[in-house]
């Protein structure tokens, strides 16, 4: 789409740019999201969703954007990962193989200094399937475990050193014991033609960070290891073979997209900026977040799976793990991880996702958006290299990530950024599935973790609902206030259809906290005499369901659209108490 018409296959499919703003203005006039007098051309503002890293998301792409992904060398299917762990060796080699024989083609492992890999990797294909270890607190244990089992060399299995990730999320460990450790396993790991490194860029992203600041992470920590590397005498190019990045896919698809895109795109410039003449693309697993995880409404996980897979897929990971729904509640159990498993199917040999090696290549806006975030990653990556000439102080990029994270807490706290099941659309009457606890949960802050705070301990008593007027009248305005209540842990009790100020307060049971919910014109009518006789009736704190000028009375709180719904609830649930 240009400011003149395109030559396409018919003559009446070409249409102008301002042809298409006319007729999305049309649209966007009916709903009430633009003004009459606001010009055709505000729609793109309008549309455009800016992200944490204030990068503009646009609806429709402009040809011009810039074509800049690196292509990735996979071929068809990604390789399905799954995630095993657990204290259990026997349970955790169950889930193993039981993930295995489900069409799982390779297992990331999760360990520690107790953790049996023998007997976890039981009857394990070793040559077939690789694995991945994951162990912060035991690496050089763990991958000489590994090492020693029968058939451990697929070149795909990877010994999973990552010492900057495990000292970013406050485990100890010394730089000049981290250093020689990996030079140690890198050359252990070359003699056993497997992969040493992981640079786990979800170490970042479990703190809270953007999506820029998990890229220039990954790119700083990617960089400083092959410094190490080279400095013990391999090339560059032999180095970069080692190394394996890790990202976190969400539930915000484009971007997500884009971020894989955008990491290949600067791994690509830093090898080429040393120097290597044959590229050496980069591989890369992507996980479905943690910190976009629920405990509350888990269900609703299997949704946001769905995307992030379906994101990560498109954006060209070489191999995908999506975590089961009920990773957030501790745990998992054998239907979470066979669902987990069994959405890899659904994109790969449904849906067909994997035919094409980069679905999202040409689309403009995607170009666009990969481009922005390759940008802002790689003034990220600069950020840290900077501070880090010196030693590797973590502290300054700690206070980046929480700048973020109080921006999206504000969103949230808003709910501009809704998360359904939790701030809205909430169950109270749900039982959660009993898992047992899970510490790889230990160090992720979920992005509900304050409204899963409140809900975690309920309100003692309820809200009395003063519903005005018939269910139709107050139906909107109700569902929309026991809805936000219920997001804090506050249940209500409904007056019901009332056709004045009697039948409201016989409904009226002696609650502290009295909200009203009706129309404006019942405001207007008998709000005030309602507000009167409920003061008189014993209520303490009265609220309004809309804005607080809406009836001629004072109250004492208001609920509307944007309202601050952490602050609101807490002050809700102090009155209660």
């Amino acid at each position: 789409m240009t400011d003149s018409p395109l030559t396409l296959a018919q003559p009446e499919d070409a249409h102008t740019r301002a042809e298409w703003e006319a007729a999305t203005a049309a649209v966007l006039r009916k709903t009430r999201k633009l003004g009459d007098s606001d010009p055709d051309s505000a729609v793109w503002d309008r549309l455009t969703r800016t992200t944490l890293d204030g990068i503009g998301i646009t609806p429709l792409g402009l040809p011009g954007a810039p074509a800049t992904a690196v292509r990735p060398t996979r071929h068809g299917a990604w390789d399905i990962r799954s995630l095993v762990a657990g204290p259990d060796a026997r349970l955790a080699n169950e889930a193993a193989l039981v993930d295995l024989d489900g069409g799982v083609t390779s297992l990331w492992l999760a360990a520690d200094a107790d953790t049996d890999v023998a007997a976890t990797l039981k009857d394990v294909l070793l040559d077939l399937a690789p694995v991945v270890l994951d162990a912060p607190s035991a690496t050089t244990a763990v991958a000489e475990a590994f090492l020693a089992l029968p058939g451990a060399k697929h070149p795909d299995s990877n010994l999973g050193i990552d010492p900057l990730g495990v000292m970013l999320r406050d485990i100890p460990l010394a730089v000049d014991e981290a250093v020689a450790e990996l030079q140690t396993l890198a050359r252990k790991a070359n003699q056993n033609d497997v992969r040493a490194i992981v640079v786990d860029a979800t170490a970042a992203h479990d703190l809270g960070a953007s999506d820029a600041q998990e890229l220039g992470w990954s790119i700083a920590v990617g960089v400083a290891y092959l410094r190490w590397l080279t400095d013990h005498g391999l090339s560059v190019a032999d180095a970069a073979h080692q190394v394996e990045f890790r990202y976190a896919a969400t539930d915000e698809q484009f971007p997500t997209i884009a971020k894989l895109r955008a990491a290949r795109v600067l791994w690509a410039r830093v090898l080429e900026l040393s120097g290597v003449e044959a590229p050496v693309a980069q591989r890369q697993h992507a996980v479905t977040s943690r910190p976009m995880l629920s405990k509350y409404d888990p269900y609703v996980n299997m949704l946001r799976g769905t995307v992030a897979a379906f994101a990560a897929g498109v954006g060209g990971a070489d191999a995908v793990t999506v975590l089961p729904f009920d990773s957030a509640n501790g745990r998992p159990d054998a239907f979470g991880r066979r669902i987990a498993r069994n959405v890899n199917h659904l994109l790969i040999d449904e849906s067909h996702v994997a035919a094409v090696a980069d679905p999202a290549g040409g689309a403009y806006a995607v170009e666009q958006l990969t481009a922005d975030l390759a940008a802002a990653g790689w003034a990220e990556f600069q950020q840290l290299e900077s501070e880090w000439e010196d030693g590797h102080d973590f502290d300054p990029f700690r206070a980046r990530i929480a700048a973020v994270v109080a921006k999206r807490e504000a969103d949230i706290a808003r709910r501009k950024r809704p998360l359904t099941g939790l701030s809205e659309f909430p169950n109270l009457g749900e039982t959660l599935p009993e898992r047992a606890a899970d510490p790889l949960n230990d160090r992720v802050r979920r992005y509900g973790a304050s409204f899963e705070a409140l809900r975690d301990e309920p309100a003692t008593q309820p809200v009395f609902l003063a519903t005005l007027g018939t269910i139709a009248q107050h139906t909107a305005r109700a569902t929309f206030v026991s809805n936000l209540l219920a997001a804090g842990g506050i249940a209500v009790e409904v007056a019901g259809a009332t056709s004045g100020v009697e039948e409201l307060v016989a409904a009226y049971a002696g609650q502290p906290v009295v909200c009203l919910a009706g129309t404006d014109a019942a405001y207007g009518e008998w709000g005030a005499a309602a507000i009167a006789a409920l003061r008189e009736a014993g209520a303490q704190h009265v609220i309004i369901a809309g804005k607080p000028d809406a009836v001629d009375a004072e109250v004492d709180d208001a609920a509307a659209l944007g309202v601050d719904a952490l602050a609101f609830l807490t002050a809700t649930r102090e009155k209660l108490a």
